[in-house]
């Protein structure tokens, strides 16, 4: 991403703050969103994604609970473009599905209370694969300022082909891509986009139309991947035993969590 000293980088799914980190280590300026309040607020004030950076003296970035589906709801845009690049690791659904606001049925929206909002965490919905790729570039395409780039990781299998299968954007080119291999079948690709061409908002529909170019076919490749891999894993030797002891190692961990848990009570009300 060419970060350097004086650099504004934005990581929109900024989790715990790891990308970011390595970029306040060269100098920038960074800014975080994520959908998930949870997980910017931490589990207490020396737990957070605050703390991560105090380990290291960096600067504190700027945090903000957004859905990057929705970014221009979320950000009034400046004059101009405003990023020098973009850094992510966007979610695929390996570790966790992604996720987008939004209810899954009309019949579970209830209005707020003024009270309620200071802590309320708003439903969300699945978010399929296919659009947050699509949401990634076109936020790119309209928050990097000329020559400033999109770095992003994405997972896929052996019938991946760059070439066609890689999300494209009228106003990015792609620049570099690292292949790292995780196994036989599996491996992931860092992918280097550079602005070329400034964004017409009037023209977001036919954006969104070029960004896969075998349209289904390319995004379903990105899609899916846990399945893909929980499915390949059942023909290996010995998975069924595999699976049996992994399910045993659960079963005595949460016995044992509830023993713990057990025992506070106690202590607690003796």
């Amino acid at each position: 991403g060419q970060v350097q000293k004086g650099s504004v980088v934005l990581d929109p799914f900024v989790g715990t703050g790891s990308i970011l980190i390595s970029c306040a280590l060269r100098g920038a300026y960074c800014v975080g969103t994520d959908i998930d309040i949870r997980v910017l607020r931490g589990t207490g004030k020396d737990n957070d994604v605050f703390s991560n950076f105090k380990q290291y003296n960096l600067p504190r970035p700027e945090l903000i609970r957004s859905d990057n589906a929705m970014y221009s709801r979320h950000f009034r845009l400046p004059n101009g473009p405003m990023y020098d690049a973009i850094v992510c690791d966007p979610p695929y659904g390996i570790r966790a599905g992604a996720r987008r606001a939004g209810a899954r049925s009309e019949a579970t929206i209830r209005p707020l209370t003024h009270e309620q909002r200071k802590d309320h965490i708003p439903q969300t919905k699945p978010y399929a694969v296919s659009d947050v790729m699509a949401d990634l570039l076109d936020v790119a395409a309209r928050t990097l300022i000329m020559g400033g780039r999109l770095v992003y990781i994405i997972p896929s299998y052996n019938d991946f082909d760059p070439e066609s299968d890689l999300p494209r954007h009228p106003c990015l080119e792609t620049v570099q891509i690292c292949y790292q291999p995780l196994s036989l079948e599996l491996g992931r690709r860092l992918v280097t986009m550079e602005k070329i061409a400034e964004y017409d908002a009037s023209k977001e529909d036919e954006y969104r139309k070029f960004i896969w170019k075998n349209g289904p076919a390319s995004a379903e490749k990105c899609a899916n991947i846990r399945e893909k891999i929980m499915e390949a894993a059942k023909h290996k030797p010995g998975y069924e035993e595999k699976l049996a002891i992994r399910k045993q190692k659960r079963k005595q961990t949460k016995e044992a969590k509830k023993k713990v848990k057990l025992g506070h009570q106690k202590s607690s009300t003796s």
